[in-house]
């Protein structure tokens, strides 16, 4: 009998972890790095570059429904030059910069580890402008501006162990000034 209480109590406690490990569903805080193509467009012009930043969310999940809120903050290198603007030697770039976003998103869990989602929200972009004279340096200027807007978008988040997970979006964001911008982004992250 001791032996068997013995073996029983050992098997627990080794089960305990593996259970502690095991998926349970798209429920709790999470953070997550995002990386990805970012095309921001104003007007005519564009300019394609990589997106990368961190978001943070949380998560209640019903039956296969599930709603949370989110937020990120992130950057780009995308950016668009062009020479000879008004002296010969000169340059104005035109910088994409931090984006901010907070929003919610409604999803479906299609299998017990496959969320599917849409979100929406409010986002904030900065745009960058430098100028450089092409000689002194003297008439070199460098101005910013921010942006409102609002992000539309959808996704799968995948589940690949424990608490961690992949995930793919794209996302469409439509600032003031007739400034816009299209991503396709990937990420990992893990819940807590």
């Amino acid at each position: 009998m001791r032996k068997l209480l013995v073996a029983a109590l050992l098997a627990a406690g080794v089960a305990t972890p593996a259970l502690a490990q095991q998926d349970s569903g798209f429920v709790g805080p999470r953070v997550e790095g995002v990386v990805g193509w970012d095309r921001p467009k104003s007007g005519g012009e564009r300019s394609d570059g990589v997106g990368y930043g961190i978001g943070v969310g949380y998560d209640v999940q019903a039956g296969d429904a599930v709603v949370g809120v989110e937020a990120e903050a992130s950057r780009s290198t995308a950016k668009d030059c062009v020479r000879d603007v008004t002296v010969v030697g000169d340059r104005l770039c035109v910088k994409a910069k931090r984006d901010l976003y907070a929003g919610a998103r409604v999803g479906a869990a299609v299998t017990p580890k496959t969320l599917l989602y849409a979100k929406a929200g409010y986002t904030n972009g900065r745009v960058g402008v430098d100028y450089e004279d092409g000689g002194s340096g003297a008439g070199d200027t460098s101005q910013g501006s921010n942006l409102d807007g609002v992000r539309v978008g959808g996704g799968v988040e995948h589940a690949i162990g424990g608490k961690s997970y992949l995930k793919t979006e794209y996302r469409y964001s439509n600032y003031e000034n007739g400034v816009s911008r299209h991503q396709v982004m990937g990420g990992v992250g893990i819940r807590f």
